[in-house]
């Protein structure tokens, strides 16, 4: 089934064409089988690269030293703004 569709087909796919076919599994073993054999759908569309690092940049101060464990509460706030869909 999967040659049969260009070796396109992912896990979903391959488990929704058997299902029609009569064949009732589910959708955990069809993957474990595919992984098995080394068999993988094709991924649509490009990656979204969020960040493209300046190597010259100088890197923000770790204020907090790799201590995350405020001694009372509202004392230590961190946050991380890697990306933010526009």
């Amino acid at each position: 089934m999967f040659e049969a569709n260009f070796c396109v087909y992912g896990v979903r796919k391959i488990w929704r064409q058997l299902a029609r076919e009569g064949i009732v599994t589910t959708r955990c073993t069809v993957a474990r089988l595919m992984r098995r054999l080394g068999l993988a759908g094709v991924v649509r569309g490009r990656t979204v690269r969020t960040t493209i690092p300046d190597p010259a940049a100088a890197c923000p101060l770790d204020r907090v030293n790799r201590q995350f464990k405020a001694p009372r509460p509202n004392a230590l706030w961190v946050s991380d703004f890697t990306y933010v869909a526009m």
